[in-house]
Protein backbone atom coordinates (compact mmCIF):
# COMPACT_ATOMS: atom_id res chain seq x y z
CA UNK A 1 0.00 0.00 0.00
CA UNK A 2 1.36 3.36 -0.85
CA UNK A 3 1.90 5.66 1.68
CA UNK A 4 1.60 9.37 2.10
CA UNK A 5 3.77 11.80 4.43
CA UNK A 6 1.98 14.61 5.85
CA UNK A 7 2.04 17.26 9.12
CA UNK A 8 -0.37 17.27 11.36
CA UNK A 9 -0.36 19.41 14.67
CA UNK A 10 -1.90 17.95 17.65
CA UNK A 11 -1.73 18.97 21.33
CA UNK A 12 1.47 18.32 23.48
CA UNK A 13 -0.26 16.41 25.73
CA UNK A 14 -1.73 14.00 23.17
CA UNK A 15 1.46 13.88 21.29
CA UNK A 16 3.41 12.53 24.58
CA UNK A 17 0.64 9.87 25.30
CA UNK A 18 0.92 8.90 21.72
CA UNK A 19 4.69 8.59 21.78
CA UNK A 20 4.46 6.79 25.52
CA UNK A 21 1.77 4.01 23.83
CA UNK A 22 3.65 3.84 20.61
CA UNK A 23 6.85 3.07 22.76
CA UNK A 24 4.57 0.33 24.93
CA UNK A 25 3.35 -1.55 21.92
CA UNK A 26 6.43 -1.21 20.12
CA UNK A 27 5.64 0.19 17.13
CA UNK A 28 6.65 3.31 15.00
CA UNK A 29 4.79 6.71 15.84
CA UNK A 30 3.48 6.42 12.12
CA UNK A 31 1.96 3.15 12.88
CA UNK A 32 0.36 4.00 16.00
CA UNK A 33 -1.68 7.07 14.03
CA UNK A 34 -2.47 5.19 10.80
CA UNK A 35 -4.20 2.56 13.68
CA UNK A 36 -5.94 5.31 15.00
CA UNK A 37 -7.24 6.81 12.12
CA UNK A 38 -8.15 3.26 11.06
CA UNK A 39 -10.02 3.42 13.78
CA UNK A 40 -11.80 6.62 13.71
CA UNK A 41 -12.70 5.87 10.00
CA UNK A 42 -14.16 2.50 11.03
CA UNK A 43 -16.17 3.87 13.44
CA UNK A 44 -17.53 6.67 11.43
CA UNK A 45 -18.81 4.47 8.36
CA UNK A 46 -20.69 2.68 11.18
CA UNK A 47 -22.16 5.77 12.32
CA UNK A 48 -22.77 6.26 9.19
CA UNK A 49 -24.37 3.40 8.14
CA UNK A 50 -26.53 2.90 11.63
CA UNK A 51 -27.83 6.30 10.89
CA UNK A 52 -28.92 4.95 7.37
CA UNK A 53 -30.60 2.14 8.72
CA UNK A 54 -32.24 4.27 11.64
CA UNK A 55 -33.73 6.39 8.75
CA UNK A 56 -35.41 3.09 7.23
CA UNK A 57 -36.74 2.13 9.86
CA UNK A 58 -38.43 5.41 10.92
CA UNK A 59 -40.57 5.09 7.58
CA UNK A 60 -42.70 2.56 9.16
CA UNK A 61 -46.26 2.15 8.45
CA UNK A 62 -49.07 4.79 9.79
CA UNK A 63 -51.33 2.93 11.85
CA UNK A 64 -54.09 2.63 8.64
CA UNK A 65 -51.36 0.78 6.58
CA UNK A 66 -51.13 -1.03 10.35
CA UNK A 67 -54.91 -1.88 10.28
CA UNK A 68 -54.45 -3.08 6.16
CA UNK A 69 -51.62 -5.67 7.06
CA UNK A 70 -53.45 -6.99 9.95
CA UNK A 71 -56.59 -7.49 7.23
CA UNK A 72 -54.81 -9.14 5.32
CA UNK A 73 -52.90 -11.68 7.57
CA UNK A 74 -56.31 -12.52 9.02
CA UNK A 75 -57.90 -12.88 5.17
CA UNK A 76 -55.08 -15.45 4.86
CA UNK A 77 -54.89 -16.82 8.33
CA UNK A 78 -58.63 -17.95 7.42
CA UNK A 79 -57.90 -18.76 3.69
CA UNK A 80 -54.71 -21.33 5.03
CA UNK A 81 -56.92 -22.38 7.56
CA UNK A 82 -59.37 -23.49 5.29
CA UNK A 83 -57.83 -25.57 3.03
CA UNK A 84 -55.68 -27.24 5.72
CA UNK A 85 -58.98 -28.63 7.78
Amino acid sequence: MTSVKTAISVQEALFEQAEKIAKEMKISRSRLFNLALEDFVLRYRNRELLKQINEAYENLPDPEEQERRLKMLRIQKRLVDSKWK
